[in-house]
């Protein structure tokens, strides 16, 4: 189908069209291996990238991590101290009171039994702690945890809790429990993050948020992914991801584990500061890019054959459109500033020309000489057939038979016919056509002023449309109509009493090609009998069939008619500018196309 609709447009034809398509071919695969290069590098910088947000989010979280550790080592460092201790509780909560109050990361330190009894820890006195979440937790859940506990263990601030299980042998004794304010955790990374639009929490393998750069509840969970937890963020550990936030901004999350298998750090950070923008203009940049340049490569190219090619066809084109039309008026000028195939063409384009030139004007001199010797041969034929009417005349004159005077007479209006003929021969504007309306009109003018006295009566009626004929069918048709006219004007009567005898001459278009000519005259009583005995008769038989015509006759009472159909012989078109022939061009028949 493409190529069907390339067949039929115009400008896929052009030169700089399949210039154009060939130049796209050609930038074609350093276009594609622009396209896979650049993208290469944007997935390396977009790896890059994710390796350096992970890397950011650690080292944001590196402070929360060395606390968490330093408090799962020392719950893990007390276990020997409370296992030897655990029957004297006041020398055990010395230990736990002595730990806090060496150590400022901790605000607490206790060993909770499985019945939720706290003997031995900082905090004097026995406590129970079946209440608390933290002891919930690891009672539902047995082993290490990290958790937050917003009622504190037997603080009345809200804490994280760090908890070891402890056993002797295999049997489980209860867990050692350290705690640290949240505020501690907090301070750790916000202290060493220094980016700005970056937002950091910490989170333990249960989704409890643990710590985070703000307090409100609200700011925390516009920094959410939209629609997943923090669990689920778990399988997506050690990596980085876009999505919308809650407030419904995109941003872009990373997620590292702080502690493995217990505590993750969640990163959200805006599009500026992650460098993800850059990424994705860089893409953008990989596809449009090409195309920039392929477009800036066709454009140079166009413009380079355009002046060097395209200017000087064009020229070239119009110099011969408007020769081929008919301007002869010199021979085109040859192409200036041309590569030389091309000024090569023009040269011989000029030469051709001037030579055409040259031969049309000797063609045209010996036509014009023809034609003048021409006329001059039909004025002499006319002055020599007028110079026998008039011998014909004087001769009449001397002659006292009738049927003598009778016969010369019509000999006569024949010669005179036949000297009109070429009167109008020479007089017409051209020598290839002959107007036969005008001609057969003055025959019968010139003939119904010789042979009609004024007090006959006789009307005479013409009817010609006009009929331009080659002298070959003009000649044999206007003798036709001479010897029609002639019986017409010497059968004519009157059909009534006191009516007018008449006589009419028509000719007239027969459909395509064809013409037709009827000459009809009134008659008195009966109506004659034609025979085709006399010489009238045998000249009109002899003119139709020199015609190629059919001639035929048609009477009664009141008239007499004589019809005759013949092919009109088509004129050739003529070369002297008064109907120029059409010169039809290849690119003329183009939409839009000027000469």
């Amino acid at each position: 189908m493409l190529r069907r609709w390339l067949d039929r447009s115009e400008f896929s034809k052009g030169l700089g069209f399949r210039l154009g398509g060939l130049l796209s071919v050609a930038i074609l695969p350093i276009g594609l291996i622009s396209v896979i290069q650049t993208l290469h590098l944007s997935r390396e910088y977009d790896r890059s990238s994710e390796i350096a947000l992970l890397g950011r989010t650690a080292t944001a979280a590196a402070g929360e991590r060395a606390l968490l550790q330093g408090a799962l080592g020392t719950a893990d460092a007390l276990g020997p101290a409370v296992l030897e201790t655990m029957n004297n509780p006041k020398a055990c909560s010395d230990i736990m009171r002595a730990l806090v109050q060496r150590t400022v990361n901790f605000s607490y330190a206790g060993f909770t039994r499985l019945d939720g009894v706290t003997e031995c820890s900082s905090v004097p006195g026995v406590h129970d702690m079946t209440r608390n979440s933290a002891f919930r937790q690891f009672s539902e859940n047995p082993g290490t945890l990290v958790t937050t506990s917003m009622d504190g263990l037997v603080t009345d601030r809200a804490v994280v809790a760090v908890i070891q299980p402890l056993y002797r042998g295999v049997d489980l004794l209860g867990y050692i429990g350290v705690a640290m304010t949240q505020d501690l955790l907090r301070s750790a990374h916000v202290s060493g993050l220094d980016t700005e639009g970056a937002r950091i929490l910490t989170f333990n393998n249960q989704g409890q948020i643990l710590s985070s750069d703000s307090d409100s509840a609200e700011d925390i969970d516009h920094l959410l992914p939209r629609g997943q937890s923090l669990p689920a963020l778990l399988a997506r550990s050690e990596t980085t991801f876009r999505d919308i936030s809650n407030s419904g901004e995109r941003r872009v999350f990373s997620v590292v584990p702080v502690v493995p298998g217990l505590v993750y750090a969640l990163g959200s950070w805006n599009r500026a500061e992650s460098g993800i923008t850059g990424i994705d203009l860089t893409r953008r940049t990989a596809l449009f890019l090409p195309l920039i340049l392929w477009a800036a490569s066709l454009a140079v190219a166009y413009f380079a054959v355009y002046r060097l090619v395209l200017r000087h066809i064009r020229e070239l084109r119009g110099q011969m459109r408007r020769f081929a039309i008919g301007d002869r008026s010199a021979p085109p000028p040859v192409l200036v500033d041309a590569p030389a195939e091309i000024g090569d063409m023009s040269q011989t384009f000029h030469n051709m020309a001037r030579i055409l030139i040259r031969d049309e004007e000797a063609m045209e001199a010996a036509v014009n000489e023809k034609t003048v010797l021409l006329k001059e041969v039909h004025h002499r034929v006319k002055n020599n057939l007028q110079l026998i009417a008039s011998i014909i005349n004087m001769q009449i004159r001397v002659i006292d038979h009738a049927d003598a005077k009778r016969v010369l007479r019509s000999v006569q209006d024949r010669v005179a016919s036949l000297a009109a003929i070429y009167r109008n021969l020479y007089q017409a504007e051209h020598l290839d056509s002959v107007h036969a309306d005008r001609l057969i009109g003055d025959i019968i003018s010139q003939m119904a002023a010789a042979s009609v006295g004024p007090g006959t009566g006789l009307r005479v009626e013409t009817r010609l449309e006009p009929l331009e004929l080659m002298p070959d069918q003009a000649v044999p048709l206007t003798l036709l109509a001479n010897e029609a006219f002639t019986n017409a004007l010497k059968y004519s009567g009157a059909p009534d009493a006191g009516a007018r005898p008449w006589v009419r001459v028509t000719l007239r278009g027969d459909g395509p090609g064809k013409a037709l000519l009827e000459v009809e005259n009134s008659v008195s009583g009966a109506a004659p009998e034609v025979e085709s005995t006399g010489l009238g008769s045998q000249l009109i038989e002899a003119f139709a069939t020199q015609l190629e015509g059919e001639a035929t006759q048609e009477s009664d009472e009141s008239r007499f008619l004589l019809r005759l159909r013949f092919t009109v012989d088509r004129i050739q078109a003529r070369s002297d500018g008064s109907e120029p022939a059409r010169v039809v061009l290849t690119s003329a028949a183009r939409p839009g196309a000027q000469h």
